[in-house]
């Protein structure tokens, strides 16, 4: 586990932020510009150093009472928005300077980086002939060649553009699927966090107020992110069957089976999905003589009204609501008319599936496309 403490004031900045996650996987550090995100960051890594503080990664105590380690003690790869590499020195020569900068014994080599990453193609270019994208593929592999206990990332996409963002997104997921490294990844991008992350913790103020499994934070009615303009549900799945013929794949998810286009790796791949509320319909039977092919029942556990006349409907997959959380987005006249309530069983109709999964193509797979609602 990581278990972190910090209180104090930092110039004009209180924080007061606790929380204990798992010490493996991509615990997301979510909110709003100036909500203390990357000062947590910084505690963590030793550079800001709080008096009423405790840190504590994978039973080794990093800072509790008198006991501070200093930064270059803390076995830390630190990723900054800005890529950071040594002008005068090749790709090859930066990333041998964090072999260098190790004084453990190398658990992750040069060559399972370069593969990871992809920069074998990269390696003889002086760093201002790289884009963005590739900066930062090298600034992480740089990181990692250090052999940290711990990867800090902090806004690692936000200075680059929509096309370098897409570049470097599957390489991200790539480490998570490969290295058992715990990362902490600071972002106020949603979509990054849903598509990485496991855990979430939701910052405001300088406060933590939630953390947890990501699946259960996006649809917990007392936190904001359900009242999001786009609020969606992550559901972790796994590849059961592959049809050639039709180009699709099946994946069971706890309380159903979910078909969405495309090959998504063999049997027993387990890959991530992402489900607007807006793609998902409510019905009390399956759906006849449509192109939708995902209905699933499911059941209502509540519903929260916008002041956009639309209706945010909790829902848990399977017949007695044993399954994974999920959301739809209805009008109020359709919630109204249609007698919903809380506690019945329904049909879910999923129009539309993006895969967010380690390991996946930069393109968004889809479910079918449906031509009726």
């Amino acid at each position: 586990m990581i278990e972190a403490a910090f209180r104090g004031r930092l110039g004009s900045f209180d924080l007061d932020a606790e929380f204990r996650v798992p010490g493996q996987g991509i615990t997301a550090l979510f909110g709003a510009s100036g909500s203390g995100k990357t000062t947590v960051l910084r505690a963590i890594a030793g550079l800001a150093r709080l008096r009423d503080g405790r840190l504590q990664v994978n039973g080794e105590t990093w800072q509790a009472g008198r006991r501070f380690v200093p930064p270059h003690r803390r076995a830390v790869g630190y990723v900054f928005q800005e890529a950071s590499l040594f002008p005068h020195l090749s790709v090859e020569d930066n990333l041998r300077f964090g072999l260098r900068r190790s004084r453990s014994t190398a658990r992750i080599g040069l060559n399972e980086v370069v593969d990871l990453l992809g920069i074998a193609p990269l390696f003889d270019r002086p760093t201002a002939m790289l884009s963005g994208g590739e900066r930062q593929r090298v600034a992480i592999g740089r990181a990692l060649l250090s052999q940290p206990q711990l990867l800090l990332m902090d806004e690692p996409l936000s200075a680059l553009d929509r096309v370098s963002k897409e570049e470097i997104l599957p390489y991200l997921e790539r480490l998570h699927a490969s290295l058992s490294i715990p990362v902490i990844y600071v972002s106020h991008d949603i979509a990054e966090v849903e598509r990485l992350a496991d855990t979430l913790v939701l910052m405001e103020r300088g406060r933590v107020r939630a953390s947890g499994p990501i699946a259960g934070l996006l649809a917990d009615p007392a936190l904001p992110l359900i009242h999001m303009p786009q609020p969606a549900a992550v559901i972790d799945g796994q590849v059961i069957a592959r049809d050639a013929r039709y180009g699709l794949t099946d994946l069971r998810v706890p309380g159903g089976v979910v078909t969405v286009q495309g090959d998504l790796g063999p049997i027993g791949r387990r890959r991530r999905l992402r489900i607007p509320a807006s793609d998902v319909s409510l019905g009390r039977r399956a759906p006849q003589d449509t192109t939708i092919l995902n209905a699933l029942p499911a059941r209502i556990e509540g519903a929260e009204e916008t002041a956009a006349h639309q209706v945010v409907v909790r829902l848990r997959l399977g017949q007695r609501g044993e399954g994974a959380a999920l959301l739809a987005s209805v009008s109020l006249k359709s919630w109204d008319t249609l007698g919903l309530r809380v506690g019945e069983t329904v049909v879910a109709r999923l129009k539309a599936v993006a895969l967010a999964a380690p390991g996946a193509a930069p393109e968004l797979a889809q479910a079918p496309p449906a031509h009726t609602a």
